[in-house]
């Protein structure tokens, strides 16, 4: 099965499973998603991290200019409040 991420504003909105046979590549996998009526900016990720980093989760950041998702750094409460 192949990973599909929803890109808005950088950063990922919903993560959707596509058959291999629709999507034996990212570009074919898009033309797919587009079909099906699904809009947006449609990124392949893997659970082996073997494509962009790491596999993508609702909430993470996509770097255009590395191509990868990035984990949001965590916020911590300031301590001296």
């Amino acid at each position: 099965m192949a990973h599909f991420a929803l890109i808005k504003n950088g950063k990922v909105a919903d993560v959707i499973v596509v058959s291999n046979d629709n999507a034996p590549d990212e570009a074919t996998g898009q033309a797919f998603i587009a079909s099906i009526g699904l809009s947006g900016d449609w990124k392949q990720t893997s659970y082996n991290a073997n494509l962009r980093g790491k596999y993508a989760g609702i909430g993470d950041f996509y770097d255009a200019d590395l191509d990868e998702f990035v984990t949001p750094e965590s916020e911590t409460p300031n301590e001296t409040e």
